[in-house]
């Protein structure tokens, strides 16, 4: 594997297409890096651009200051929320207190300031620089802007991080050379949280993650480390309370206030995790009956959830509507 890519793990075929790309000097114009959330898009991305700035040895100097976000020829781009007139990364959503009921998205003017970006003169690079993350979540005018980049892409360099492909245009995917991410195998995932300073032990044992948790994850070991945070901050006793209603109905009063509690513990984002985890659980765990009838009725929760719905009653009514109909 190339020294550049060394802390990239088990995306071998990722890094070979790279690898010789920048070993040939034959670099496309655009790049779709297709792949889960968290097995290590946005890491290759960074590496190969160092690898185009500096050469396939790297430079520390160069990685540095990629990933400070202070080189004057990169443009990352990621989703937003638009909140009062303004668009807000959705990085700093939480920090910033922007309500996120609604997905973020990339949207026209981004893609037009994208598009500006690429026709200026480079300061230092051979080419401006753009990374687009998130690209599934562009609006249908960003996609039909991005389309008209992709024909006439200059002397610049655009990288587009996916993890549905399928969502794009095709006419946006022929343009692109794509780069196939894989997930990972629990070991790789373990090392990976090793070399991030957050190791673990084997999924279900001592200190190590809840079988839930892995299995949410599903072979990404960024995934991974969201769900523990989230994990983390659920208050005490909460996952048992919803874990014993695997086991039978709650009563109506335990069900009104399981709900109050939820609701003041838990914002939405919270509130939809946990109810991935609650459903994972009711899967293992419940008869096939069951499954059916309870897993549809949460997922009319979730989408109530997303909505504009009070989350209070949303609740209520879920839990109430569960408890009658297992008695």
């Amino acid at each position: 594997m190339s020294g550049l890519f060394a802390d990239l793990v088990g995306q071998n075929q990722a890094v070979a297409l790279l690898d010789a790309a920048l070993q040939h000097q034959r670099l496309a114009p655009a790049y779709l890096f297709a792949g889960p959330n968290g097995v290590g898009r946005r890491r290759a991305a960074l590496r190969f651009l160092e690898g185009v700035l500096a050469g396939p040895t790297g430079s520390p100097a160069i990685r540095r200051r990629l990933e400070e976000g202070n080189h004057p020829d990169l443009l990352w781009v990621e989703p937003t929320y638009s909140e009062k007139g303004q668009l807000v990364p959705a990085s700093k959503a939480a920090e910033l207190g922007v309500s996120r009921r609604a997905a973020p998205q990339l949207r026209l003017e981004q893609i037009r300031d994208v598009s500006r970006f690429l026709a200026r003169r480079a300061v230092e690079a051979p080419g401006c620089l753009v990374v687009l993350e998130g690209a599934e979540a562009m609006a249908e005018g960003a996609a039909n802007a991005l389309l008209k980049t992709l024909e006439e892409p200059g002397d610049g360099l655009l990288i587009l991080l996916t993890a549905a492909p399928e969502q794009l245009l095709s006419t946006i995917r022929s343009r692109c050379q794509q780069i196939p991410f894989a997930r990972l195998a629990p070991a790789l995932m373990l090392e990976v949280l090793a070399g991030c300073g957050a190791p673990g032990a084997a999924p279900g044992e001592g200190d190590g993650d809840p079988l839930e948790l892995v299995e949410l994850a599903a072979g990404s070991p960024g995934a991974l480390l969201a769900h523990r945070q989230q994990w983390q901050t659920l208050p005490e006793g909460m996952a048992d309370r919803l874990r014993s209603l695997a086991q039978g109905p709650p009563e109506p009063l335990v069900a009104l206030e399981l709900a109050r509690d939820l609701c003041e513990a838990l914002d939405s984002e919270q509130q939809l995790w946990l109810l991935d985890w609650w459903q994972l659980v009711l899967w293992r765990q419940a008869p096939c009956p069951v499954q059916v009838s309870v897993l549809r009725r949460l997922e009319t929760l979730r989408s109530h959830l997303k909505a504009y719905v009070q989350p209070r009653l949303a609740w209520e009514v879920a839990l109430l509507e569960l408890a009658r109909s297992s008695r």
